[in-house]
């Protein structure tokens, strides 16, 4: 029994020196991890306030997706201040910033480490007409000389506009003008003129319907807001107010593409579609005369 004893009390002290040992151990290794955590936190952020991580130019952004925008265009509506820490720069507010500029549909901004810089990525919206307004070449000549003054007028562009009718002002690209971006992109054809203001509200309607057309479109004048006019390779067409009939009015239109085998399209003035149930024809008779005359599709 005093062996027995014996034994078990060294046992239990060997056992408690153990215990003692591995808490040492873990206590060693605890000091170690937090001066590790510790000196990496440290270094981060020694590194984090190093000059290397400031945007120094605007050329350290990286601009991608834009066609008809030059890179400098966008840098520019970026709004930042040179030399600028990364780390105070939100990438969340600048596309947010750029996504409120009339040529751009939506933007996404990303933090790049090495070497440091952002990248910008954007989608542009896509113009479906050129918007023009007519304008006197010398207003001033109105006054002084009718006869000379009159038709003495051109077709100022003021931009795009895209098919929710979000308007594109032609200073959203720069310095740019119609002929450069030509060369970037394909830019409609269509043309508008006429004051933003007196279509916007018809536009989504106007557009939707005349794109469901096989009828080649050019131009939509919209100068008499209760007169829309359109230039087709029909000829000029009168619809009147923008309204609910305008899908059948463009329908009427459409069954007369047999028209120039009919009419002499030089004796032609317009197509007269106000009342679609009774298209007319406004054109010169022998005489010169203008006259109206019914057409049955």
């Amino acid at each position: 029994m005093a062996d027995i004893a014996s034994v078990s009390r060294t046992d239990l002290t060997q056992r408690r020196k153990r215990l003692r040992r591995q808490r040492r151990v873990k206590i060693i290794q605890t000091i170690w991890q937090t001066m590790a955590v510790s000196g990496l936190a440290g270094t981060l952020l020694w590194g984090a306030i190093q000059p290397i991580w400031v945007l120094k130019t605007d050329k350290s952004i990286e601009i991608s997706g834009n066609k008809l925008l030059t890179d400098e265009a966008v840098r520019s509506r970026i709004g930042l201040s040179y030399p600028q820490s990364m780390w105070k720069i939100q990438p969340s507010q600048i596309a947010s910033s750029l996504q409120k500029q009339p040529a751009i549909a939506h933007a996404n901004v990303t933090r790049r480490l090495l070497p440091p810089g952002l990248i910008v990525e954007v989608e542009e919206r896509i113009p479906v007409a050129i918007l023009q307004r007519s304008q006197l070449v010398n207003p001033q000549a109105r006054s002084e000389n009718r006869e000379e003054a009159s038709g003495k007028t051109v077709e100022k562009t003021l931009g795009f506009i895209d098919a929710k009718g979000i308007l594109i002002p032609i200073e959203s690209y720069g310095s740019a003008n119609i002929s450069s971006l030509k060369t970037k992109a394909k830019l409609p054809n269509l043309k508008v003129i006429g004051s933003p203001e007196q279509y916007r509200e018809y536009w989504k309607q106007v557009y939707q319907t005349l794109s469901h057309s096989s009828l080649k479109i050019t131009e939509i004048d919209w100068r008499d807001p209760s007169n829309l006019i359109l230039k087709t390779e029909l000829g000029k067409v009168h619809l009147g107010t923008p309204n609910s009939q305008l899908p059948e009015k463009i329908k009427v239109l459409m069954q007369m593409r047999q028209l120039p085998t009919e009419v002499n399209p030089n004796r032609m003035e317009y197509i007269d579609l106000k009342n679609p149930d009774t298209p007319m024809i406004q054109v010169l008779d022998s005489t010169n005369a203008l006259k109206k005359q019914r057409f049955n599709p």
